[in-house]
Parts: C-alpha cells; sequence; structure tokens
C-alpha cells in the first residue's frame, strides 16, 4: 500500500511520503493487493483509489515502511510538536476499538506488529485515541490480588509511541466470543456456589458475570466483589501512572454483561430469530430471591416476594406470548407489576452506583474522565410495555422514562455515558419486532441533557449496518462529543471496509496536518506480519 500524506503550512511547503509497501488483505483462495493513496491537508484525509491483483490463497498482512521528506522550500518547519486531533466542527473526538484480545489470556500481545501498522494507520487519518478492553481474567487471572499487567503495559507503550490516545475499558466480564472467562480462581468459586452468578427462572445460570445481588456479600474469598473491583483499579492506576491524563484520558468501568448496566436478559446461548424475544428476568439466584422477599415483606405483600412474575414469556417468545407484557390489560400495568419492575430496575441503578461510585474516587485526580456504558435495547420499543427493557432491568414504558433515574445516577457520580448503537436506523429493523432505535437514542439522549450527563457513542458492529456511517454522523450532531468505531481487525482494514471508514474520518474531521505528527524516519523498521485465517484478530463489539 503506498500512501501519499500532504501538507501545508502559511510558510511552507513540504511533501511527505509513507510508502507501505505489500500489504494484503486475504481471506482464503483470494489475496487482494492494494496500492492505496490518500491525500491529506486542511480539508482532512482522502481515499483516492487501490488497485486490486489476486495471488496465492493466503490471509497476509505484510508491511514495510519507510519515511521520506521532501523539502519543496530551503526553510524547514519549526516550533513545538503539536497534535492533530481528530475533533469535526462541533467537537467530536474520534477513537477505534483494539481487537477484544489484544492481550491474550495469558498476557501476551496478540499481533503486536500489526497492531503497530494498524495504530501508525490510524495516526496517518487523524484519528485520536484507540480503546483498550481490559480483562479481569486476564490481569488477576490465577488468585485474588496477584496481578499482571505486563501485555497492556506494552500495548500502552505502543499507543504512546504511535502519538496517540487511550482509552482504557476495565472488563469484569468474561467473553465467550474471544475466550476469555472470568479468573481461575473466581471460576472455582462459583463451582461450589453457583448462586454468585445470575439464574433465570428454569434454573440457568449465567456465568459471564456476576450476579449484583452480591456486590455486598463477601464471596469471593471472605471479600466482596466490590471490594475486588476496586483493589483492581487501585493496581490499574498504580501501575499506569506514567501514562495517566497523557495517554490515557479515559476509563470505562465494566457494569454488566458485556460492560454494560443491564441484566442478561438475553444472552448469547438463546437461539437467535429474525425476531427477537422479550428475554427473561434474571432474578432467581437465592441472593437476588432474597432480596426480593425482603422488599416484598417490607411492602406488605410477602407473597409478592417469591419469585419473578409468573405470566412473563421466555427468552424467544413475542410479548403477546403470554399476558405480562400485552398491551392493553397486560400484569406489568397492576399494582405488583410496577412493585416488581421497580424493585428490579431499582436493583440495577444501585449496582451501577457502586461501581461507579468506587470508579469515580479511584480515578478522580488522576486527569482522567470516567465512563460507564448502557446498552441500546431498542427492540419491541413500539409497544406499550417495551417488554425487552423491562427484562433487563430498565423500567421504561410509554407511561414511565425508565432512563432519567439512569442519567441521574451518573450526574451524581461525574461520570460519562457511553451509547452504543449510533449506526443504527429505524428503516433497516424487521417490522414484526416494532423496533425504533432511533427514538430510543433520543430518549436517553434528552435525559443525558436533562441531568448534564456527557455522551460517548459508539456503533454496534464493525460489519455495518445499512447506511451506517451516515447514521453515526447524523447522531454524532446532536450532543455526542466523543465517538469510539467498534472495532479494529482483519475486516476493518479490508478493501471492502477500509476505504469507507476513511471517506468517514475525511467527512468528519478537519484535522490540520504537521510533520512532528508524523513518526520520525528513524523510528521506522521494516516489519513483515502473517496472520492465518485460523487466527484472525477478533473484531466483535465489547
Amino acid at each position: 500500500m503506498e500512501v501519499s500524506v500532504m501538507g501545508n503550512s502559511q510558510a511552507n511547503i513540504v511533501k511527505t511520503q509513507l510508502a507501505y509497501r505489500d500489504l494484503r488483505f486475504c481471506s482464503p483462495g483470494n489475496t487482494i493487493d492494494d496500492r492505496i493513496l490518500f491525500c491529506r491537508g486542511n480539508n482532512g484525509v482522502s481515499f483516492l483509489g487501490y488497485n486490486k491483483s489476486c495471488t496465492n490463497p493466503q490471509l497476509r498482512f505484510t508491511l514495510k515502511a519507510s519515511v521520506q521528506s521532501q523539502s519543496v522550500r530551503s526553510d524547514r518547519v519549526s516550533g513545538p510538536k503539536s497534535s492533530a486531533r481528530a475533533k469535526s466542527n462541533d467537537g467530536v473526538r474520534l477513537f477505534v476499538g483494539l481487537p477484544l484480545d489484544t492481550v491474550s489470556d495469558c498476557g501476551k500481545v496478540n499481533h503486536a506488529r500489526a497492531v503497530v501498522a494498524g495504530l501508525r494507520a490510524l495516526k496517518l487519518l487523524g484519528v485520536e485515541g484507540v480503546e483498550l478492553p481490559v480483562w479481569w481474567g486476564v490481569v488477576e487471572k490465577e488468585a485474588m490480588g496477584k496481578y499482571d499487567w505486563s501485555g497492556y503495559l506494552a500495548v500502552a507503550e505502543m499507543v504512546e509511541k504511535a502519538g496517540l490516545k487511550l482509552h482504557v475499558s476495565l472488563c469484569f466480564h468474561a467473553s465467550k466470543q474471544t475466550k476469555i472467562p472470568l479468573p481461575d480462581w473466581v471460576s472455582r468459586i462459583g463451582e461450589s456456589d453457583p448462586s454468585i452468578f445470575y439464574t433465570d427462572k428454569s434454573g440457568k445460570q449465567f456465568k459471564e458475570c456476576l450476579s449484583l445481588a452480591v456486590d455486598d456479600l463477601p464471596v469471593l474469598d471472605g471479600k466482596t466483589p466490590i471490594q475486588v473491583y476496586h483493589e483492581f483499579c487501585e493496581s490499574f492506576k498504580s501501575s499506569f501512572k506514567p501514562f495517566m491524563g497523557t495517554t490515557i484520558m479515559g476509563i470505562s468501568i465494566g457494569l454488566g454483561p458485556d460492560g454494560e448496566l443491564r441484566y442478561p436478559s438475553y444472552p448469547h446461548l438463546a437461539k437467535r430469530s429474525r425476531i427477537p424475544g422479550v428475554g427473561e428476568f434474571q432474578c432467581y439466584d437465592k441472593n437476588m430471591l432474597s432480596l426480593l422477599k425482603q422488599h416484598a415483606e417490607a411492602a406488605g405483600n410477602p407473597l409478592w416476594g417469591l419469585g419473578g412474575p409468573h405470566d412473563a414469556p421466555t427468552y424467544d417468545e413475542t410479548p403477546i406470548s403470554n399476558s405480562f407484557f400485552k398491551d392493553n390489560g397486560g400484569s406489568w400495568e397492576s399494582p405488583y407489576g410496577d412493585f416488581f419492575l421497580s424493585w428490579y430496575s431499582s436493583q440495577l441503578i444501585s449496582h451501577g452506583n457502586r461501581v461507579l461510585s468506587l470508579a469515580s474516587s479511584t480515578f478522580g485526580e488522576t486527569g482522567v474522565t470516567v465512563y460507564g456504558k448502557i446498552p441500546l435495547i431498542h427492540s419491541w420499543y413500539k409497544t406499550q410495555s417495551r417488554p425487552s427493557e423491562l427484562t433487563a432491568g430498565l423500567y421504561n414504558t410509554v407511561k414511565r422514562d425508565g432512563y432519567a433515574a439512569v442519567a441521574e445516577m451518573f450526574a451524581q457520580n461525574s461520570c460519562n455515558m457511553i451509547l452504543p448503537g449510533m449506526d443504527l436506523s429505524d428503516e433497516h429493523q424487521p417490522q414484526e419486532s416494532l423496533s425504533s432505535p432511533e427514538s430510543l437514542l433520543s430518549q436517553i439522549k434528552t435525559a443525558c441533557r436533562t441531568h448534564g450527563v456527557t455522551v460517548s457513542g459508539q456503533n454496534s458492529s464493525v460489519s455495518g449496518a445499512p447506511g451506517g456511517f451516515d447514521r453515526i454522523r447524523k447522531n454524532l450532531s446532536n450532543g455526542v462529543n466523543l465517538f469510539t468505531y467498534q472495532r479494529m481487525g482483519a475486516y476493518f482494514f479490508s478493501p471492502d471496509h477500509f476505504p469507507s471508514f476513511t471517506e468517514f474520518v475525511r467527512n468528519l474531521n478537519q484535522p490540520e496536518l504537521h510533520l512532528d505528527d508524523l513518526p520520525a524516519e528513524e523510528e521506522e523498521a521494516d516489519e513483515s506480519v502473517h496472520i492465518n485465517a485460523d487466527t484472525s484478530i477478533h473484531a466483535q463489539a465489547a
């Protein structure tokens, strides 16, 4: 891939060329060599085109880079280094998520040279920084209090050297997609005491994160999960002190499944179909049932504390499959329904408050911004009860704003809110699902504005929703200060995707190019990276 970069200043016109040779993005049976030309200046980065030629059937990513600077005039640019930040006219900062498995479960950096090459490409485009998932199951894998930050420290150094900023996501959940489990010692505790996990009505447990009902119970070898999370955060702060507030500008803390503030109401194991089901309530582990029982007795209705709604549908069923979520006369509107849903959602908000509070107190004086992520559960939004949100713990119906209390909780902890799904539009949702991601995003943004909460955005998938880039640009024009595009990987840099992303960045941002933004000539080195098809970088959302 040959990249030409042209920039100018008032006093000088300097032509700088970076030659990235022999760059191949291939799928089994097809190899594509691309010769890509970018032009970068005051109007951003332009993708001009590429030529294709098929060669051998191997997934290969080979990079050889060199930097040459040719001064058109005899005088050279001088002065302090400056940074071209990816900001649009309304101040949106652009980040790109690194692969979920950037650091393996044994603490090593996966595809290190490919990551470095990717960082350089992002810097060239004018992206401000990258987001790095940091897994509890990797760092504190073997024993409580035994931390191994080495792989993540190595990535932080790579990002700093590339001249990019870093946003860190502290993940207290597991990921089956990348085969990153909870810490081994936590899983062993779960084998002897499965009540630390969420449980559904049939007794099936969700073992990818801990139940919020044990937040303040000493179930982890005499310590509470909140204590363990806090010590993890303190260790992170100490280990990454040289990067805090300089390279690391933001930290998001995991609040539940996939890092989001929700119950695992629709786990990945559930059967997927074109029309999503409503999910199930996750209130049947003994600790959740104990909390429910106490709440019912305090309300003077002990029979309401025996379990969740008996007339709710199962995971893959529609709202009308049973009586609880029906639009007219459904149990969700009854005194019992309001009692249960209020309790269920209040437990989730209390959990979010505990975790965001510890993060805010830990990182409050480090110069970084603390974030938390909430889900965008837009299926069945056009119904009266909005059942998918209810089973996830967000008490949001046509008669009740379920996000006001969530936004207020974020505001109390001085945390920014991450909203996914900014690439989704109503017109591309199945009509039968009565979905409206646009309306839900608008509702949540309104709640955030009311309570003074800053919103950051993410897309739903790197594979791309139809018209996704246009929808992102539209959403970013209204009250979003930072957007993280998810996520770097083999497809992200493929000819089928990268030109579109480049055009998106060009339209979104207008950075000014400075020579000092480019890697120094003596820092460049020849690199050759081969990625086999069976070890391709994962690109799922965190």
